[in-house]
């Protein structure tokens, strides 16, 4: 139990640090000498171990409630500073992305089996029920289908503006299958059973109508890298709910905390891929380039996005070699 005594102690050192982030508030990080931003760094590292003890002993949830507030403020101001450079980003990219992927692969496989099965209960009812494209698909749609004409030829003739539209609607996608991971993982489910379910549905009907090589041949190019970026999405807000629903020996807060930064670096490397599948959906996946030309980019560019996901580094031979 954390005694009185400890508290009266260890109080001036909390004032003090609540004094630097006052004046770094008003003032700057700039604004502290070098002995003031080594006592800001001594007294955050302090504060945590206090804040870990606190944590142990009931009786003593306020101070460690206003603790937890004064050390995110304290850990704001000493890393707002420091901006991202472009090696800082290209970094990211090039190795720890691909790394923090490997890491979360388990969440992007579940949200995939669950779009999967969408997709299969999609196509099966499409067989089995003529009215029920109609109720994914709209009249509208499921008639230019039964006509055997794609609804895609309107895509190239406004490229730039059919590019941007795409991008936004699948960054849209993206950003709402994670942030919907904070429903327990009820909105995620639902985005990805979404998704599924018209894709399936799509994929029946066009082939009840015998246009398959017409709509995969427009799928392929962009779906590529698409598709995956949903499902990596589906994952990453998967992990958010994970951290919300099993919190372990955390306190729920934290391990939300965890989750969402895990989540946020794994939806951060959707947003290229999906620019890059917008390009290609609205320059390349509707034009008359032939079916096997299309096939071949699909397949060329599901290998370098493999690549890239799944290709680890030899270590550089400044880190030395394990014995």
């Amino acid at each position: 139990m954390i005694s009185t005594r400890w508290l009266e102690k260890r109080k001036p050192y909390w004032s003090r640090l609540e004094a630097l982030l006052d004046r770094i508030a008003r003032t700057g990080i700039n604004s502290l000498t070098r002995e003031e931003l080594q006592e800001l760094g001594l007294l955050y590292r302090q504060i945590a171990a206090d804040l870990a003890a606190l944590r142990e002993d009931r009786a003593s949830v306020r101070f460690a409630g206003h603790l937890n507030e004064l050390l995110a403020r304290a850990h704001n101001s000493i890393y707002s500073s420091d901006k991202p450079s472009a090696s800082a980003v290209l970094g990211f990219f090039r190795e720890t992305y691909p790394q923090v992927f490997r890491q979360h692969l388990t969440y992007c496989l579940v949200a995939f089996a669950i779009f999967a099965a969408s997709a299969a209960v999609g196509a099966t009812l499409t067989r089995q029920h003529d009215d029920f494209k109609m109720k994914i698909l709209g009249p509208r749609m499921v008639e230019t289908i039964e006509r055997r004409e794609m609804w895609t030829h309107s895509i190239v003739a406004i490229k730039p503006f059919a590019s941007s539209a795409i991008m936004t609607n699948n960054l849209g996608v993206a950003f709402t299958t994670f942030a919907t991971g904070i429903t327990g993982g009820l909105g995620t489910i639902y985005m990805l059973t979404l998704n599924g379910l018209l894709i399936g549905t799509i994929g029946a009907a066009c082939w009840l109508s015998g246009m398959s090589v017409q709509l995969w041949s427009f799928v392929a190019p962009h779906g590529v890298l698409e598709l995956p970026a949903i499902f990596i999405a589906g994952g990453a807000g998967l992990r958010l709910a994970s951290g919300l629903l099993f919190p372990g020996f955390l306190p729920r807060r934290e391990s939300l905390a965890r989750a969402g930064t895990d989540g946020v670096k794994l939806l951060l490397g959707c947003v290229p891929i999906l620019i890059l599948a917008g390009v290609i959906e609205a320059f390349v996946s509707p034009t008359n380039l032939d079916v096997a030309s299309k096939f071949g980019m699909a397949a060329a560019l599901f290998a370098l996005l493999l690549t890239y996901l799944f290709w680890k580094p030899a270590p550089s031979a400044t880190t030395g070699v394990p014995a």
